[in-house]
């Protein structure tokens, strides 16, 4: 339990950080994010083979899947209250993302806003709108 709660500490502590996440380059992003992963991976009861690759666009439609994304979200601070919050999201990419992807990753965000507002379940709003984060542009579409 001791180590969740020093792993939860890291990453907020990189989510929030100006400092630290300015220089942060793409892979560095994708082994931060590897903490993410690591801790929800165990509480929605999924395998790498379900969530490896949903950072290369493999979209598993299953429950434990999409609430995976949702406990990704959630620790990544932009789902708060059972909702998405788009602001998070793009102060996030202002943060984290290496200046060649920021532009392409905040349009996708603005493009995508509408999808989670389709759906009344966290996990579902929280699975489309990712796929649709991917859909509109892959590239800048990082995902543990």
């Amino acid at each position: 339990m001791a180590s969740r709660l020093v792993n939860t500490f890291v990453i907020f502590l990189l989510l929030t950080s100006k400092s630290f996440v300015e220089s942060m380059t793409k892979q560095q992003i994708k082994d931060s994010g590897k903490l993410l992963k690591k801790s929800c991976m165990p509480k929605n009861d999924v395998t790498e083979d379900q969530v490896g690759d949903i950072s290369q666009g493999k979209f598993i439609e299953e429950r434990n899947v999409m609430c995976y994304v949702s406990c990704v979200y959630t620790m990544g601070q932009v789902i708060k209250n059972n909702k998405i919050v788009y602001d998070a999201f793009l102060k996030q990419i202002d943060l984290m993302y290496p200046a060649d992807l920021k532009d392409a990753a905040k349009s996708a965000v603005e493009k995508c806003r509408e999808v989670g507002k389709k759906y009344k379940d966290i996990c579902e709003a929280a699975y489309w709108t990712a796929k649709c984060l991917y859909d509109v542009d892959a590239n800048s579409f990082m995902f543990p």
